[in-house]
């Protein structure tokens, strides 16, 4: 049987990047998506010429109505999603005292409710044996920091959303999970090399439903 399309949303240079490689690997066409439509469809390139079917897309994950006819088009051109992963991350310093209304909202925007759109478009959408719906979320849910006051909030509340739907899904097929990386991507440490992420993300999408679960943290 033929895989479904991967949807990854938040196409960067690390995570991103290699999530599209391992899901290619896999069988799956990939559809990448980032605000930067060159840049998405350069990494969708390099799939195409070492043999795999992958596209770029443009997407703001904070244009609510941009990011669901994305997603829709990706769904049209390459085939039904069988999973997605939102790795769209919008990171920027600031203190819970110094962090104004549009510093919040242009954060929750990508963070969390770019995270609650993209699910909701896409679950209709899926098709396959294995359906899922994978989320990156981060330490900083579990030990909020000062210094990065609404990344924290972001993720403890996208972490607090994955929780919810993985609930509100689970008689339906269909595994909702947040993979809570509690280390530094790209970093000194080979385990949070982004390839083998990648894997982690692999991993939990190939699960039997026995041993599904709604978080799970990466260290």
């Amino acid at each position: 049987m033929s895989k479904g399309t991967a949807f990854i949303i938040g196409a960067g240079p690390g995570l991103g990047r290699a999530l599209a490689h391992a899901f290619s690997t896999e069988g799956h066409p990939v559809a990448l998506f980032a605000r930067d439509a060159d840049r998405a469809e350069r990494y969708a390139a390099e799939l195409r010429r070492a043999g795999y079917r992958a596209r770029g897309f443009r997407a703001d994950a904070a244009d609510a109505e941009g990011l669901s006819a994305a997603l829709e088009l990706a769904a049209g051109d390459l085939g039904a999603p069988e999973v997605m992963v939102y790795n769209a991350v919008m990171t920027q310093t600031d203190t819970p005292t110094e962090a104004d209304a549009t510093a919040w909202g242009r954060s929750l925007a990508v963070n969390v409710t770019g995270a609650a759109v993209a699910a909701r478009t896409v679950l209709p959408l899926l098709r396959g044996e294995r359906r899922s719906l994978l989320f990156t979320g981060g330490a900083l849910a579990l030990q909020p920091s000062p210094q990065y006051a609404t990344l924290s909030v972001g993720k403890a509340a996208l972490r607090a959303y994955v929780q919810a739907l993985h609930a509100d899904l689970a008689e339906t097929g269909v595994l909702a999970a947040t993979v809570t990386i509690a280390g530094s991507i790209g970093g000194p440490d080979p385990r949070f090399a982004p390839q083998t992420l990648a894997g982690v993300y692999l991993d939990l999408h190939h699960r039997p439903s026995e041993q599904w679960q709604a978080e799970l943290v990466y260290t």
